[in-house]
């Protein structure tokens, strides 16, 4: 077989993926808190027919030898975690992070999930949870008689009740971060999980130790750029429209040779 019909199939593989990933993006570009997809690829293992530095017929050193590639694969998808925009919304209980972190979330089954979406609600308990109704970690519950939510900056979350001259605190918000976050598994429901990659979740106060501040009454946009993802979009296009003709062109010289030696 001809080895460019290979090379030219692991090209529109790669670019299909790419296309994914973009449409992926641009699918969630008014998702609160997602974080955009980059696909990382590599190219695979070469046919050496000659060492570079090999010993010519004429005593003379080949420069640089004879090194044909095979193509192309997928080595991996990234999470950019760069911060995206701000969007007010007036919601008490609406929270930005401005800055790193991530706030953790208890799964049904019992374990923590973290997550950059902060639209947060209140359930039958009266206990903060997020837009799938699971709570927040550490649990908070507001009383059922409050009149006022306040959250700080610093996580603080206090709670305005009659009878009392002042608010009352009814917990604190903490964040998580990662060494690693590019690592962490993404569940969907703007929720992601800790992994071997990502390591240990680092846990502390918002606003200290390189930790983000929260922002009430605002909420992150997706990060992802509409142009940057349509330039991408054409440029993975073009390419998949090139090895298409290759493949095209190496199949048509694989005819005219069956063809010549009938």
């Amino acid at each position: 077989m001809n080895p460019a019909l290979w090379i030219s199939k692991t090209g529109v593989q790669a670019q299909d993926a790419k296309l994914q990933a973009i449409a992926n993006n641009l699918a969630n570009v008014n998702t609160v808190g997602f974080k955009r997809d980059r696909v990382v690829f590599e190219d695979l293992f070469y046919q050496i027919d000659r060492q570079p530095g090999a010993q010519n017929d004429d005593d003379t050193v080949s420069p640089s030898g004879v090194q044909l590639g095979n193509g192309t694969r997928l080595v991996g998808t990234q999470k950019v975690f760069t911060n995206g925009n701000l969007q007010t919304t007036g919601q008490s209980l609406d929270v930005a992070i401005v800055g790193r972190g991530f706030l953790q979330i208890q799964l049904s089954n019992g374990e923590i999930a973290y997550t950059r979406a902060g639209q947060l609600q209140l359930d039958s308990e009266g206990r903060l949870v997020n837009a799938q109704g699971l709570p927040l970690v550490p649990e908070i519950t507001i009383p059922t008689e409050a009149t006022a939510i306040t959250i700080g900056e610093n996580g603080i979350v206090s709670a305005t009740v009659p009878g009392s001259p002042a608010p009352v605190q009814v917990g604190q918000i903490t964040l998580v971060n990662f060494v690693n976050p590019t690592g962490l598994l993404a569940l969907g429901d703007n929720l992601y999980q800790e992994t071997l990659a990502s390591g240990v979740p680092i846990e502390g106060i918002p606003g200290e130790d390189g930790f983000g501040k929260l922002k009430q009454g605002a909420l992150e946009g997706s990060n992802v750029q509409v142009v940057e993802e349509m330039v991408d979009m054409i440029a993975a296009q073009r390419t998949y429209e090139m090895n298409v003709k290759v493949l095209s062109a190496a199949d048509n010289m694989m005819q005219t040779l069956a063809q010549a030696i009938r």
